[in-house]
């Protein structure tokens, strides 16, 4: 999956790379992370490929957040019943439990997609605005780390 969304990046023109890496960066599981390191492998500036990266993943993750809590709100009016909650649910209940918002935003992204993490957080109670600032420091971090991490590993084996 990851090489053909970098066939995708790297077969749009040059000026529109970064729109590219914009939208996979949207696309749960890819995020941040991977987007940075695709758009610097297909070539972009590292900076333009870490933004973008970072920017495509917090707009998916902005309108999760906004779905989950507007989910949260119909299901405390007593509009719907709420399912049982599948082992992964359970699991990040239990590490929003310990950690928090903080811990989950910075951590979550190990275990799942900063989407439906964000998503979850906001269907326990948690603050939609602290949600959103964590998330954004968390894919800021990810984002940069894994950016830096590419644009090592390709320079030592001289793939730029």
């Amino acid at each position: 999956m990851l090489e053909a969304l970098s066939d995708f990046t790297a077969g749009l023109p040059a000026w529109a790379q970064w729109l590219g890496i914009m939208l996979i960066s949207a696309i749960p599981f890819v995020e941040s992370y991977f987007g940075a390191v695709i758009g610097i492998l297909v070539g972009l500036h590292p900076a333009v490929a870490i933004v973008a990266a970072i920017i495509g993943n917090a707009i998916s993750m902005f309108a999760f957040v906004f779905a989950a809590d507007v989910a949260r709100k119909k299901v405390v009016e007593g509009r719907e019943t709420a399912k049982e909650p599948s082992p992964r649910r359970e699991r990040l209940k239990r590490m929003f439990d310990r950690f928090g918002v903080p811990g989950v935003s910075l951590l979550g992204q190990t275990l799942l997609p900063s989407q439906i993490t964000s998503g979850a957080m906001v269907s326990f109670g948690a603050s939609r605005n602290a949600v959103l600032l964590w998330q954004c420091i968390s894919i800021v971090v990810w984002g940069v780390a894994f950016g830096l991490l590419a644009l090592g590993g390709a320079e030592l084996l001289s793939l730029r």
